[in-house]
Parts: structure tokens; C-alpha cells; sequence
């Protein structure tokens, strides 16, 4: 995984062993992510998800151990080229309450057999908040997005 540390804005890669129509939609599809949100968790939390896959629709994901501690995010999707390349408006929201809204893009190409995702999200209020992001959620995001796409791919063999 690499990284470009710009104030504003990170740029996180990761080759997914899937082809990029099978990663877009594991990465779009809500009954996907319901799974993987949540398959490296040691015990299951609170995963709810709603997927209106247009421009203009949204996605909307609320997650978390348990009822008092639960996350928000709600995706406007500005751009839809499956399966090459996805652009939302991401607006986030933690236990405590602080909000936080990021642009989005992500791209999905062909790679060496595999699909090379890469996610570039502006938009941070600040370099520590960037790089929680960079080294926590979407390294996290990504880790279970692998996962889930590895577990599929052994249960068609």
C-alpha cells in the first residue's frame, strides 16, 4: 500500500485479487458490504446499510459495536462508471457527534490479474484526520474488502 501525503487530500492503492467488476461490487453492492463490513470483527456489531446505486442516489452506513457507539456516513454518488471508477460526496459522522464531509474517488483498473484499487479522498479538516484515514479506515476498509473478495473466490473453487 502507498500513500501521498498532501494537506488536504490521500492517495491509498491496493491490489485486489478479483477482476474490478467483481471489486466495484463488492465495494458498491449493500448485501457485500453487510458482510465485509464486518468479517474480520471477532464478535459482530451493528451493520446497516442502504445502497441507491444512481448519480444522485446514496449510500448510507451506520456501524458499530453496539447502539450507543455507532457511526454514520452517508455517500451522494456524483459519478457511477462501473466498473472503472466511482466519485461520492462522503459525509461522516461519530459517536460524539463531529462531522466531517470528504469528496471521494475511486478507481478500480486491471492489474497483473487483479484489480488495482485506488482511493484518492479529499477534503480534511486537518493532516491528523488525513492520516487516521490513511492508516486506519482505509487500510482497515481495504484488509476487509480483500478478505471478503479471497473468501468468494474459494468457496467458487
Amino acid at each position: 500500500m502507498t500513500h501521498d501525503i498532501d494537506t488536504a487530500q490521500l492517495r491509498v492503492t491496493r491490489v485486489i485479487p478479483a477482476s474490478p467488476a467483481e471489486v466495484f461490487d463488492a465495494y458498491t453492492d449493500a448485501e457485500k458490504q453487510k458482510i465485509w463490513f464486518s468479517i474480520l470483527d471477532e464478535k459482530p456489531g451493528i451493520v446497516e446499510i442502504e445502497v441507491d446505486l444512481r448519480v444522485g442516489g446514496r449510500q448510507t452506513a451506520v456501524w458499530g459495536p453496539d447502539p450507543d457507539t455507532l457511526f454514520r456516513e452517508t455517500q451522494t454518488f456524483l459519478v457511477i462508471d462501473r466498473p472503472h471508477r466511482l466519485v461520492t460526496e462522503s459525509t461522516g459522522s461519530t459517536p460524539d457527534g463531529m462531522t466531517m464531509t470528504t469528496t471521494i474517488e475511486v478507481t478500480f483498473e486491471e492489474h497483473d490479474g487483479g484489480a488495482l484499487l485506488t482511493v484518492v479522498q479529499s477534503g480534511f479538516p486537518a493532516p491528523e484526520m488525513r492520516d487516521f484515514f490513511v492508516q486506519e479506515v482505509w487500510a482497515g476498509a481495504l484488509d476487509r474488502i480483500e478478505t471478503y473478495v479471497r473468501r468468494e473466490a474459494e468457496q467458487t473453487t
